[in-house]
């Protein structure tokens, strides 16, 4: 996610962050090297000039000129002015009396049928009953596609191939009502570019319909040309968000730095991955952390709490406490933090994690293989890793398409490991928390 446009931004300020007062003529260097960054990344033009006024009068302004260290102050009102770009403020659906009714709009190949799912479980995780509306009858699979994704999420799925969508969608607000469906959301027909058919027909939906959110689902990918589409969507039909699709992609970050100065729509929703979870609200602050490769702690907690059992949890950290954590609750801790997304992604949002990623190969395959071998041995193997002598080392390997070697260094690498967990406990060495606070106790 923004990966170039991070290491671009990385360097610049990089190199900002250790100076005291910056002369004028060292702030137009470094905004001219953010402007080139914004350019190449397919910011729009008009957007890149307006952030780059805003940045430059704030830097030569009264409150920088006293600052002692002008360089950390040009770095957090970039981060500020970024914000400011991407929205300032989280733009959350609109809380009105039940049903809500949600059309979904964009062009043909934006992930508009993908994004109404994950929508709809997105939602159902948070206590509300969606119905999905399979409204897009002019791509063949389309309603075959929404039906699956229903089917997955245990979200029901209004459709009628033989209907007109303006009609199918009156009858779907009529299903909704009767089976108590608080939330409809209507898949809609797109095309490879904005037409006068396309925009009548969703014309004509949104009379029969009067939604209360028309949001528009955006293919991050497309860079520059998804701003325009979103400026005529904007300008034909109406928004009153986007949703930012294929985030996680080989997004250069145009689009979504763009967008929402554009068309003033804001982003609501960022679908950063192919899963059905991978939907995320969108937070301009964080986003924008993450631009700047400053990391985002604060999703990094929520898809840890979301993910962790914290029973499992508490159980693990007794275990290691009084060094009884085995290779079973490794494997137990190591699946729910695979199920946190891919391993690159997570250390992307520690702060000054960019440039170590740069450095270091992550490979979600190197831990497939790791519990390939842990999935290998027995129950009782994982539990006593001492008994694994040289046939059942060859056996495991065998099973899990490895080597004996590779055995042999995970059974290293996770005694060394239990060992360190045992030190962080309270063990020899590495005081506790509870001796540390009886030590202060004591000196008072």
């Amino acid at each position: 996610m923004f990966d170039t446009l991070t290491q671009r931004f990385d360097g610049i300020l990089g190199g900002l962050r250790g100076k005291g007062r910056l002369s004028e003529k060292d702030i137009d260097t470094a905004l001219r090297e953010v402007r080139l960054a914004l350019l190449e990344a397919d910011v729009n033009v008009a957007v890149v000039k307006s952030f780059l006024s805003r940045v430059k009068e704030r830097s030569l302004g009264e409150d920088a000129a006293r600052s002692l260290t002008s360089g950390q102050q040009i770095i957090k009102i970039v981060h500020e002015e970024l914000v400011t770009t991407l929205g300032s403020e989280v733009s959350k659906l609109k809380k009105t009396q039940p049903p809500l009714i949600i059309l979904l709009v964009g062009l043909q190949g934006s992930g508009k049928t993908t994004t109404a799912g994950k929508l709809a479980g997105l939602l159902k995780g948070q206590g509300k009953r969606p119905l999905l509306v399979a409204a897009d009858l002019q791509r063949p699979a389309a309603i075959d596609q929404l039906e699956t994704l229903g089917g997955r999420l245990d979200v029901p799925v209004f459709s009628d191939p033989k209907g007109k969508a303006p009609k199918l969608a009156k009858a779907a607000l009529k299903e909704a009502a009767k089976t108590g469906r608080d939330v409809i959301i209507i898949d809609t027909a797109g095309r490879l570019q904005i037409d006068n058919q396309l925009m009548k027909e969703l014309a004509d939906l949104r009379k029969a319909t009067d939604p209360d959110e028309v949001l528009l689902v955006v293919d991050a990918m497309t860079g520059q040309d998804a701003v325009n589409v979103a400026r005529g969507f904007q300008d034909q039909i109406g928004l009153t968000g986007v949703i930012l699709s294929k985030l996680d992609g080989d997004a250069r970050g145009g689009a979504a730095i763009s967008v929402r100065e554009v068309t003033g729509a804001p982003i609501k929703f960022a679908g950063v991955g192919e899963g059905l979870g991978d939907l995320e609200p969108f937070y301009p602050d964080r986003m924008a952390s993450r631009i700047l490769g400053m990391g985002d702690v604060m999703t990094l907690i929520e898809k840890a709490e979301a993910t962790f059992d914290e029973a499992e949890a508490e159980t693990a950290a007794r275990k290691m406490e009084k060094g009884q954590f085995t290779l079973e609750d490794f494997l137990a801790q190591f699946q729910q933090m695979k199920r946190m997304g891919p391993l690159k992604d997570i250390l992307a949002m520690l702060p000054g994690s960019g440039s170590l990623l740069r450095e270091v190969d992550v490979d979600d395959r190197d831990l497939s293989r790791v519990e390939a071998i842990i999935q290998s041995m027995t129950p009782e193997e994982r539990r006593n890793p001492k008994i694994i002598g040289g046939s059942r080392k060859r056996r495991i390997a065998s099973g899990s398409g490895m080597k004996p070697q590779d055995v042999n260094r995970l059974l290293k690498q996770f005694a060394e490991a239990k060992k360190m967990m045992k030190m962080l406990a309270g063990g020899r060495g590495v005081p506790n928390l509870d001796s540390l606070m009886s030590g202060q106790r004591s000196k008072r």
